[in-house]
């Protein structure tokens, strides 16, 4: 791998760690300020609501300069959004700005992969950034939920600075300072990354233009015989994995009786699984042969039924360890897949923002939907066999459409490893 690659790495490390410990952090201010339980699955709507509202936009602007250079002002754009929780903003139009930066940070974090490196090393390329987002996913979520600890809070306040007056007086303070310091981290690193000489003018700047060539490329990637099935693959992933994220925390506060706390670290669980299986797949899955892991999905779907019988705490860490490794081991070569055709197809920056809008859409209605049945107190094991059975259902109803494509003709000649400069 290039140089630049590994500085890619620790940017979005760092910059992913700060996002997931502010969603806990996020919870625990809605809870601080009595607001209902039914608006706990709010904060992730509003994070990934920028990934569809300004779809159109963030790819275009992420192809008109050095990635580097847009992950750099994205991540200013999220310190912006976690100093407004510092002014009394409501927390989940503070954490709305952050999803406003990370909405056009995707875009380059994905965009500058196809760019830096070869179509034959996007699998493992895809496995090593899906295996650290994963691990920033488990320290975030463990990390945000010990910060929390009003006994860890208590630490941070009595930190005394000589002939330094920091202004942190408040848990909201300390723990946004905290996490502020990581997104500076973050921004540090990606003034390192490199211009990888790819022409950066993009063909126009009238946003009627921008919303026209939008869509013919979301169109594009829909009626390719792989990408489709690709970006299907990922738009199901993408909703289900945040709504997973919320159910587990729910299902282990009321059938194992945790803690918001260590609940967060039962939920990181999933995440080590995912990073696991993410390594495997970018060892042993070729991009030629990505397609070969749909069946893994279904599993994925099935595995979330075994929750049901869960009630101890060993049980439950053995099964969400076998879910999140069904789904690092589908999601990083879907992924790889999907990038290698929306390269193809189209630019770098537009494929990955075609990609955040249907995955964030996915997001915005399986949380939507989830907060609905916690509006109306239906039981979390009766949205576990709901969440379950759709996962499994749809995933099935993907395979087939592949099979379906399979009997028109041979695909392979859509998969070219030795150049990016193909014919689709």
């Amino acid at each position: 791998m290039k140089r630049g690659f590994y500085i890619i790495m620790a940017a979005q490390f760092f910059s992913s760690l700060a996002d997931n410990m502010l969603w806990v952090v996020v919870i625990a201010a809605l809870r601080g300020i009595n607001e209902p339980q039914w608006m706990e699955p709010l904060p992730k709507l509003f994070f990934v609501v920028s990934y569809v509202i300004f779809a159109w936009y963030v790819g275009a602007f992420a192809d008109s300069m050095p990635k580097g250079r847009v992950m750099f002002l994205t991540n200013i754009v999220k310190v912006i959004g976690c100093s407004l929780m510092l002014l009394n903003v409501h927390p989940l139009l503070a954490y709305a700005v952050v999803g406003l930066g990370a909405a056009a940070y995707s875009p380059a974090k994905y965009g500058i992969l196809t760019e830096l490196l070869p179509p034959k090393q996007l699998v493992v390329a895809n496995g090593w950034i899906e295996g650290l987002t994963v691990a920033s996913i488990i320290l975030g979520i463990g990390l945000g939920g010990q910060l929390i600890n009003p006994r860890i809070t208590q630490m941070l306040l009595d930190i005394d600075l000589p002939l330094v007056s920091t202004g942190i007086d408040t848990p909201p303070e300390a723990w946004l300072a905290v996490i502020g310091g990581l997104y500076g981290v973050a921004a540090l690193f990606n003034l390192r990354i490199p211009d990888t000489g790819v022409d950066h003018r993009i063909p126009s700047r009238n946003p009627l233009n921008l919303l026209h060539e939008f869509w013919h490329c979301n169109k594009l990637l829909w009626r390719d015989k792989l990408g489709q099935v690709s970006l299907a693959t990922t738009t199901l992933f993408w909703g289900a994995g945040a709504t997973m994220q919320l159910m587990v925390v729910r299902w282990a506060e009321v059938t194992l009786h945790l803690s918001l706390s260590n609940a967060t670290l039962l939920q990181a669980i999933v995440g080590v699984g995912t990073g696991v299986g993410a390594v495997l797949a970018a060892k042993y899955v070729s991009l030629r042969n990505s397609p070969n892991v749909l069946p893994l999905g279904i599993g994925m779907g099935l595995l979330v039924f075994a929750m049901i019988f869960v009630h101890s705490l060993p049980v439950a860490a053995v099964v969400l360890l076998l879910i999140g490794g069904c789904a690092g081991f589908f999601v990083v070569p879907m992924n790889a897949l999907l990038q290698h055709r929306g390269h193809i197809l189209m630019g770098a920056g537009s494929s990955i923002a075609v990609q955040n809008f249907n995955e964030n859409l996915s997001i915005l209605a399986m949380q939507g939907l989830y907060a609905v049945l916690i509006a109306l107190r239906l039981p979390i094991l009766y949205v576990i066999v709901m969440f379950g059975a759709a996962v499994a259902g749809i995933m099935f109803l993907i395979r087939l459409r592949h099979v379906r494509n399979l009997r028109d003709g041979d695909l392979s000649h859509l998969i070219v490893t030795d150049s990016t400069d193909a014919r689709h």
